[in-house]
């Protein structure tokens, strides 16, 4: 594995996700599937078990300026905690190939969304 390729990886997705709260999936799964040759599965459980700390010292930083919404905070974490655990059983059930296009179609209808929405 070449390290650098994956330093830099890891600076870009903590920059996107500290600037746009997103980082793992979005950036660093493509990234590592493209440059460091991973299958998707690898790259997804790699890219969250990055991300957990990337978004602790997010949520701190955010904290700090007054930008998180505690009372949601709480009311999304039970059940975004089940889905986590539900999702990473269906990579098991789901082909590679049918995962990275259901990935590639919500990448793309998330983009739509936001380069189109007011």
């Amino acid at each position: 594995m070449n390290y650098l390729i994956a330093a830099l990886i890891g600076l870009v997705g903590g920059v996107a996700s500290g600037l746009f709260g997103v980082g793992g999936g979005i950036v660093m799964v493509p990234a590592m599937m493209f440059f460091l040759h991973m299958g998707i599965k690898p790259a997804i459980g790699t890219s969250l078990a990055v991300i957990v700390p990337t978004a602790l010292v997010g949520v701190f930083q955010h904290s700090r300026f007054g930008q998180v919404e505690w009372r949601t905070v709480l009311s999304l974490a039970p059940m975004a905690i089940a889905g986590g655990f539900l999702g990473a059983w269906l990579t098991t059930q789901i082909p590679a190939v049918n995962l990275k296009r259901a990935f590639g179609g919500l990448l793309v209808l998330v983009g739509l969304r936001l380069l189109l929405l007011r």
